[in-house]
């Protein structure tokens, strides 16, 4: 398994200038400007978004903030954009605000942990104000075939997110 990319986080009383709230996108990489990168309603590209915990993330240690059901609201936002999805940019144009009210979580625990996440989850980093330094991946599940809204947990998620039946 190629486990993506590993945000590394140091203490530091320093504003690491990436802690914005956003989703992962999963196709378009073609573009240059990641934020121009999109998301479709059927999650084109990724199954699940995992976090990979490989040292111990306490509340201080910079855990990646989640917006608890606010996969529910991007679903809904996806909807209308069809296949080819909406960018980075135009999700992030309001700064997440249909997310905003959602209860926050922290992703936090041993080394070893895993959080295995709907696609769709609105999560962002924050400040390291703990004392040794924070890794962890971020590595894409990606799908055996394109989802089709009715099988699996994360399609049944979004199904439930349009009251689809």
């Amino acid at each position: 398994m190629k486990m993506g990319t590993f945000p590394v986080r140091f203490p530091s009383p320093d504003d690491p200038g990436d802690a914005g709230w956003h989703v992962d996108v999963s196709f378009g990489w073609e573009h240059p400007d990641f934020m121009e990168w999109r998301v479709n309603v059927v999650s084109r590209g990724r199954a699940l978004l995992m976090l990979f915990l490989f040292s111990d993330i306490g509340e201080e240690d910079a855990p990646t903030r989640i917006r608890v059901g606010s996969h529910i609201d991007i679903a809904r936002q996806l909807a209308p954009a069809g296949d080819a999805g909406l960018t980075l940019r135009e999700l992030a144009a309001d700064g997440f605000a249909g997310s905003a009210t959602r209860p926050q979580t922290l992703a936090v625990g041993d080394a070893g942990t895993v959080y295995l996440c709907h696609p769709f989850l609105v999560h962002c980093a924050q400040p390291h104000r703990g004392a040794r330094p924070r890794f962890m991946a971020q590595p894409p599940l990606l799908p055996k075939e394109p989802l089709s809204l009715d099988t699996s947990p994360v399609e049944r998620a979004i199904c439930n997110a349009l009251n689809r039946p």
